[in-house]
């Protein structure tokens, strides 16, 4: 069941993304204040946010929302599955959905950002098994050697 996030989330969304390995302490520590920041004002101004649960835990979660001074581009800002269920389609669910809510409130594209570390690579192919096209790159862009990659999806 995909839902709306609820503020008593949190926790466990920062947990199950420290979880993953994949983020830095200072991209936990953003997430935590996304989320906070989503609560307090940011829903209300139309960002989403939504966790997938399976038999009333949470497995995964996706954050997105409109891209401010564009004509209906959208980004997808986090996309997290719980470690221990990665590979068995969750991100895909979330990623359909994600895409049904943008087509739904007749989003042009939607735009992802990710890094070109190689631990990576797997979720870069995610986004190219979904039908997304790498558009740009930003050289040293996290840090010398770790480029921003942008990949985009006509809905």
């Amino acid at each position: 069941m995909i839902r709306p996030l609820q503020p008593s989330d949190t926790p466990a969304l920062v947990a199950m993304a420290h979880g993953t390995e994949a983020f830095k302490p200072i991209e936990i520590q953003a997430l935590q204040e996304v989320l906070d920041d989503y609560h307090a004002q940011n829903a209300a101004a139309g960002h989403r946010a939504v966790a997938l649960e399976t038999e009333g835990t949470v497995v995964g979660f996706a954050y997105f929302a409109a891209a401010a001074m564009t004509d209906h581009t959208w980004s997808l800002w986090w996309i997290v599955v719980d470690r221990a269920v990665q590979a068995r389609g969750i991100g895909g669910e979330l990623l359909r959905y994600v895409e049904a809510e943008v087509h739904a409130a007749a989003g042009r594209q939607l735009v992802i950002e990710t890094s070109s570390q190689p631990k990576y690579e797997l979720t870069r192919q995610f986004y190219l098994k979904y039908g997304y096209t790498q558009i740009a790159a930003v050289a040293n862009y996290y840090a010398d050697g770790d480029d921003m990659i942008f990949f985009a999806k006509r809905m």
